[in-house]
């Protein structure tokens, strides 16, 4: 009887330490206007949210039918086409009082004040744009998913920062002090945008360009990438729907799964609210969020 109370004890320690997958009720969710939403992004200084949203053409459609929207953090919508004359719009992030924004060969910036557009820059050869980020000085660092090049615009001018099969074909940009956060889609695209090997989450050094992987093992096809206020991360998994909390120590859990096309997320640390653009199902969710795993 000792032997088998021991054998109980010993295989079922780590099942008391893990946590389950959650199956989240939204707070609230956006259907109506909702068209491919890509990003979701939380501008601190207004209080606002603010979603890309691709439109009917797809995501490297030139069609002119992209806009951003301008939200409420509790899902009210103030102005649906806040921002217009974009074609298929992604990552946005904000500095000095302007909004950025992918748009497949290019990045646009925006008054927030009035979502009047201000500059439009073309990017020689870019395949792929996607995510986006800013840093504290006003540089804004951007990706090229198929190219697999991170590239910055500073001082009005545009150069590469980062390239080739070390960044993983990155995705999701986060700026935290000298480094660069990125959530890799993974090694060797396919057509189909499925990889053969799945991405990391990683970071890079500002100063010297040194990538260090935050989760050793591939994770997935990663889209979305913030901060959890911990000193972990909340990534997203674009091709297979799940979100992840990736913890300081770099070990992940699924937190939640979702239809294909998780995109890029908002999470509001001080209110532990994740805000999730599902970008197949054609809505914006916002979900409470806990990173307690145990």
């Amino acid at each position: 009887m000792k032997i088998v109370t021991q054998y109980l004890l010993i295989f079922s320690l780590p099942f008391i330490q893990l946590r389950a997958e959650e199956d989240p009720t939204p707070l609230w969710s956006l259907t109506k206007t909702i068209q491919s939403p890509e990003s979701c992004y939380l501008d601190k200084d207004s209080g606002f949210l603010f979603v890309s949203q691709i439109g009917a053409g797809g995501g490297t459609g030139k069609d002119g039918d992209g806009w951003i929207s301008k939200l409420n953090t509790d899902g009210k919508i103030i102005k649906n086409k806040w921002a217009t004359g974009l074609n298929a719009p992604k990552g946005l992030r904000s500095t000095g009082g302007i909004l950025w924004v992918t748009d497949i060969d290019r990045i646009v910036s925006f008054n927030l004040k009035n979502g009047k557009q201000t500059n439009s820059i073309e990017i020689a050869n870019a395949k792929f744009l996607n995510d986006l980020a800013c840093g504290e000085d006003g540089t804004v660092y951007f990706s090229d998913m198929i190219a697999s090049i991170i590239y910055q615009y500073k001082n009005n001018k545009v150069s590469i920062l980062a390239q080739g099969t070390e960044i993983e074909h990155p995705n999701g940009l986060l700026v935290q002090s000298s480094k660069l956060i990125i959530g890799a889609w993974g090694q060797e695209i396919q057509a189909d945008f499925s990889t053969k090997t799945l991405g990391r989450l990683l970071s890079l050094d500002l100063q010297n360009k040194k990538i260090t992987p935050l989760t050793k093992e591939p994770l997935g096809n990663l889209d979305g990438v913030e901060s959890d206020g911990k000193g972990g991360y909340i990534v997203t998994d674009w091709i297979a729907g799940k979100v992840f909390h990736v913890n300081a120590m770099g070990e992940s859990r699924i937190w939640a799964t979702f239809p294909k096309g998780a995109a890029d997320h908002a999470f509001l640390v001080e209110k532990k609210i994740l805000i999730l653009p599902e970008m197949l199902e054609n809505k914006v969710s916002a979900f409470r969020f806990s990173s307690d795993s145990k």
